[in-house]
């Protein structure tokens, strides 16, 4: 495991148990949040409101990757395990139950000195798989490529692998890395790098590339022309009741869906009418 996946995930641990009692049960006055990076931000600005209007209610909301996440709500050290991707494999057979709650396009990254403005979906997925490794094969300058990949508790990893690889393999050389961060900063600072992350964390110090001669933007994700994107997802185990369920009604309220999802930089989930 990566030190920096190792550290993230050991942090987490202690803040699960300081909200547990010492039978390992969780507090009355507790929702516990677990789970994607990329969900994080919408649940911590979130819980803030939730807390002014639930007197003595305490939401720990903890970014220790999708996986994780889903892992710790069917533990039941969580009440909601938050994910940026499907559930897959033996998770979908532990009863859990999905509320949609936002969607999110991966943008791929350069750096802005790049002159590249777009590739085809085709020319990701080589890259990314190392088949494709200078930047003159797709118009740039004669420069190796320098890919920037998420670790494998990613759900943007998980995403962009079955979005855009194909679940093929990854380039084996790619520099991994365990945050949406990290993969920002890097690029912004190295001419030759790739990377990809949420298009809400996209700022001016990197370029979101065109796919397919679609820019990511939401109004691409909503048309669905744009071809790299997702739900973001809170799941239960069993339908969530009590407090849990009014956090989940409080994220879907149109003050959090309008305000806090799209200052995010996602999408709100009633644009497309998803129904709980």
């Amino acid at each position: 495991m990566h030190r920096g996946v190792a550290a993230v995930i050991g942090a987490a641990l202690l803040l699960l148990l300081a909200g547990c009692n010492g039978n390992g049960q969780h507090a009355a006055d507790q929702v516990i949040v677990t789970g994607s990076t990329t969900v994080q931000p919408i649940a911590e600005v979130a819980k803030e409101g939730f807390e002014r209007t639930h007197a003595g209610v305490h939401v720990l909301v903890s970014g220790v990757g999708s996986s994780a996440g889903i892992e710790n709500v069917v533990a039941g050290t969580s009440d909601i395990g938050t994910s940026s991707r499907d559930l897959k494999g033996d998770e979908l057979e532990y009863g859990l139950v999905d509320t949609p709650i936002a969607y999110d396009a991966i943008a791929v990254i350069v750096n802005p000195s790049n002159p590249v403005d777009g590739l085809t979906k085709e020319q990701v997925k080589a890259i990314f798989e190392g088949r494709i490794t200078n930047w003159k094969e797709v118009g740039g300058p004669d420069l190796e490529i320098g890919v920037v990949n998420r670790d494998e508790a990613s759900g943007t990893r998980e995403a962009f692998s079955k979005i855009v690889l194909d679940k093929e393999r990854f380039d084996p050389t790619a520099v991994i890395l365990p945050g949406t961060g990290q993969v920002r900063s890097v690029v912004a600072q190295a001419p030759s790098a790739i990377g990809y992350i949420s298009l809400g964390f996209v700022t001016p110090e990197v370029k979101a590339l065109a796919i397919d001669g679609v820019e990511p933007s939401e109004e691409a994700v909503v048309e669905g022309r744009y071809p790299v994107s997702r739900v973001l997802h809170f799941f239960t185990k069993g339908e969530p009741k009590g407090l849990v369920k009014e956090f989940i009604d409080h994220v879907l309220s149109p003050e959090v869906q309008e305000k806090v999802v799209r200052d995010a930089g996602f999408i709100p989930v009633t644009v497309k009418g998803i129904e709980r």
